[in-house]
C-alpha cells in the first residue's frame, strides 16, 4: 500500500499548510470513486484529488486532469450544493490512522454559515469518501455500505458517522517511551518488524522493516537479538516519530523503470539510486500514480499483442515439430534407394503377393540379411519402382525442407525476441513502434481507418534505457527492435556490443567515448544484457560481447537481427538492482 499513516501524515501537513483558508471554486467527479476540487489559496489555484478506489485510494494535490462524468453522481451534486464557494477551515488526520478529515465552512440556503466535513478513508477495498454535517450525520458517500455488506459499520445517508473499528495499536507521537516499550513487550516472541507493525498505528509493513533495518541492519531482526535492547529501541522509535515532521523527504521507489512504492522519507534499507526525490508529498504521490497508471495502460494495450505473438509462437513451434519429423523421414531416403536396388536385383526370388522379402544387403560389408516391407497388391518390380519414387521425392524435398526449418527457426527467434521486448517496454511510443513493426510483417492487422497516408502519424523517436557503470562509463539498452537497430548502428565502431548468446534479449552498447574498457564495466554491462533477456531469471547466463564494428545487419533482415564475428563470451548472473 503506497499510503500508510506516516505518508498520510506528511500529506495532511502539506495540505493543511497549503489549502487552509482557501476557497472551493469548482467540484468535479471524473470517476465514481474520485473527487476533484479546485481550491484558490495563497493567490494560487490548487487541484485537490480525493479517491476511494480500492487500489488507488489517496488524497493529495494533483497536476493531472480528467474529464467529468456527463451526469454528475449524487455525491458530486451534494458537494456542490453544500460546500461550493466554501472556505477550507482545516485538514487533519485521525491519529496516525489512514483517515484524513477536511472541514469546510459555507453558507446554507438561509445564508447561515455552517461546517461540513469530508472523511477520506484509505483502507484498501474498504476505502471511502464520506460527507457529513457538523453533527456527524452522513449526507452521502462515494460507497454506501449496508448491513448486508458489513454488520460492523454501516455507511448510509442520515446515519451517524463512526470511525472504523480500531486495531488496539498506539500512536507513537502521543505515547511515551515507556508506553512504546510496554506495547513492544506484548510481541516479544516476534521479529522486530512484526512487533513494530502490530504495536504502532500508521506503520506499514515496509516502514516497520525499515525501522528494524535502521536499528540492527536487518529488516527482520530476531526476538533473541532485539529483546536485549528493548529500552534503546523504544527510545529510538520515540525519537523517530517526534522528529518525523522535520524529516519529510518524499521519494518514489523505482525498480526496472517502474514505480513500485512511494515513501515520505528515504529508506536506508533500499538502494539510494532507486529512490527518486520529490519536492513535496503531493508531487510524490501524483507522479507515483501517474507512472503506475501508465504502466497499467501499457500492460493493457500490450495484452492483445502478447496473445497474438504467443499464439504465433505456438504455431511455429508445432510446425517445427512436424518439420523435424519430416526431416527424419527425408534423411532416410538412402534406405529407399537401397530397398529398390535390392528388390530389382532379386526379382526372381520374390513371390508376387508377399508382404515382405528377406534379402542380402550387399551394400554393407558383412552383407547382413534384411527384411524389406512390400505392398502385397503390387508386383516385385512395382514395389521396387515405389521405393525409387519415394527416394526421388525425398531427395527433392530435402533441400526445400532445410530452408523451411531454417526460416521457421528464425521466425521463432524473432517472435521470442518480441515477447521479451514487450516485457522491457516502458513508454507507449515504444509500444507503438513495436506495433508498427508487427503490422509491417503481418503479425497484426492494420487499422483500416489509419491506412490512408494522410492519417498516418509519425511516431516520435524513443530513447533506450541508460545505465552508468561503476567506472562512470555509459551503457545503453534497447527496449524494442527499432531501438536495438538504432542503438547498435549509431554506436562507434570501437564501442562494445553485447547480447545473450543464442537467447532472445536486448542489444546493449557500452559507449566508451575514448575511454578504455575495464573489466568491471564489461561484467556490469553483461549482467544488464542478461537482465533484459529471456534468461533474466536464470544464473550463469552466456553473454556475447564484441566491438561494434564486427556487428553487421544482413540485407533484408528483420529489425533487431544481426550477425557478428570475433566475439567472446562471459557467463554472468543477471543484474539484481536490489542488491
Amino acid at each position: 500500500m503506497p499510503i500508510d499513516g506516516l505518508m498520510l501524515s506528511a500529506i495532511v501537513r502539506q495540505l493543511s499548510d497549503t489549502l487552509t483558508g482557501g476557497r472551493i471554486d469548482r467540484i468535479q467527479q471524473p470517476e465514481r470513486d474520485e473527487i476533484h476540487m479546485l481550491i484558490r489559496a495563497g493567490g494560487k489555484n490548487h487541484k485537490l484529488l480525493m479517491s476511494s478506489s480500492a487500489n488507488n485510494a489517496r488524497i493529495h494535490i494533483t497536476q493531472q486532469s480528467k474529464k467529468s462524468m456527463e451526469v454528475p453522481p449524487q455525491l458530486c451534486t451534494l458537494l456542490r450544493k453544500h460546500i461550493l464557494n466554501g472556505r477550507v477551515v482545516s485538514i487533519s488526520q485521525i491519529g496516525l490512522d489512514r483517515i484524513a478529515k477536511m472541514t469546510v465552512e459555507s453558507a446554507d440556503e438561509l445564508g447561515d454559515y455552517t461546517l461540513k466535513h469530508i472523511y477520506v478513508e484509505i483502507m484498501g477495498r474498504h476505502s471511502n469518501i464520506i460527507f457529513t454535517n457538523d453533527e456527524g450525520i452522513i449526507i452521502d458517500s462515494a460507497r454506501r455500505v449496508t448491513a448486508d455488506i458489513s454488520r460492523v459499520r454501516e455507511v448510509l445517508p442520515h446515519l451517524r458517522y463512526e470511525l472504523p473499528p480500531g486495531q488496539e495499536k498506539i500512536n507513537a507521537i502521543e505515547c511515551s517511551r515507556e508506553e512504546i516499550k510496554a506495547q513492544l513487550e506484548m510481541f516479544s516472541n516476534q521479529t522486530l518488524d512484526k512487533a513494530i507493525l502490530n504495536s504502532l498505528s500508521g506503520v506499514s509493513q515496509q516502514a516497520s522493516r525499515e525501522l528494524s533495518y535502521r536499528f540492527f541492519g536487518d529488516e527482520r531482526t530476531s526476538p533473541n537479538i532485539w529483546n536485549n535492547h528493548i529500552d534503546s529501541i523504544a527510545g529510538d522509535i520515540k525519537k523517530f516519530f517526534d522528529e518525523l515532521s522535520d524529516n519529510i523527504s518524499p521519494v518514489i521507489f523505482e525498480r526496472d523503470g517502474a514505480a513500485v512504492d512511494v515513501n515520505s522519507f528515504v529508506y536506508h534499507s533500499r538502494p539510494l539510486e532507486q529512490q527518486i526525490p520529490k519536492e513535496d508529498p503531493s508531487r510524490a504521490l501524483d507522479d507515483y500514480f501517474y507512472l503506475r497508471d501508465k504502466k497499467e495502460r501499457i500492460h493493457q494495450k500490450s495484452y492483445t499483442m502478447h496473445n497474438l505473438l504467443a499464439n504465433a509462437l505456438e504455431r511455429c513451434e508445432k510446425k517445427l515439430g512436424q518439420q523435424l519429423e519430416k526431416q527424419q523421414e527425408v534423411e532416410n531416403k538412402e534406405q529407399y534407394r537401397i530397398y529398390g536396388e535390392l528388390i530389382t536385383a532379386s526379382l526372381y526370388a520374390i513371390k508376387k503377393g508377399a508382404k515382405s522379402a528377406k534379402l542380402v544387403n550387399y551394400y554393407e560389408e558383412d552383407m547382413p540379411e534384411i527384411e524389406i516391407p512390400l505392398d502385397e497388391k503390387l508386383s516385385p518390380n512395382q514395389n521396387a519402382q515405389k521405393y525409387f519414387k519415394l527416394y526421388q521425392k525425398a531427395k527433392a524435398a530435402q533441400a526445400l525442407l532445410y530452408d523451411q526449418i531454417r526460416e521457421n527457426r528464425e521466425e521463432i527467434e524473432y517472435i521470442s525476441g518480441q515477447l521479451v521486448n514487450l516485457e522491457n517496454i516502458t513508454e507507449e511510443n515504444e509500444l507503438n513502434e513495436m506495433r508498427a513493426e508487427l503490422v509491417k510483417f503481418g503479425y497484426i492487422r492494420n487499422n483500416p481507418q489509419l491506412s490512408g497516408k494522410k492519417n498516418v502519424q509519425k511516431i516520435p523517436e524513443t530513447r533506450p534505457m541508460e545505465y552508468t557503470s561503476p567506472s562512470g562509463i555509459k551503457i545503453y539498452v534497447g527496449k524494442n527492435n527499432t531501438q536495438n537497430d538504432r542503438l547498435t548502428f549509431s554506436a562507434d565502431g570501437n564501442d562494445y556490443w553485447l547480447h545473450t548468446k543464442d537467447i532472445p534479449g536486448s542489444h546493449v552498447i557500452i559507449r566508451l567515448e575514448g575511454k578504455p574498457l575495464d573489466d568491471q564495466t564489461l561484467v556490469y554491462a553483461a549482467r544488464i544484457a542478461a537482465k533484459y533477456s529471456k534468461a533474466k531469471n536464470s544464473s550463469q547466463v552466456p553473454v556475447d560481447y564484441v566491438q561494434r564494428k564486427y556487428v553487421k545487419k544482413p540485407s533484408g533482415a528483420k529489425p533487431g537481427f544481426v550477425i557478428f564475428t570475433n566475439n567472446k563470451t562471459l557467463y554472468v548472473d543477471p543484474l539484481d538492482e536490489n542488491t
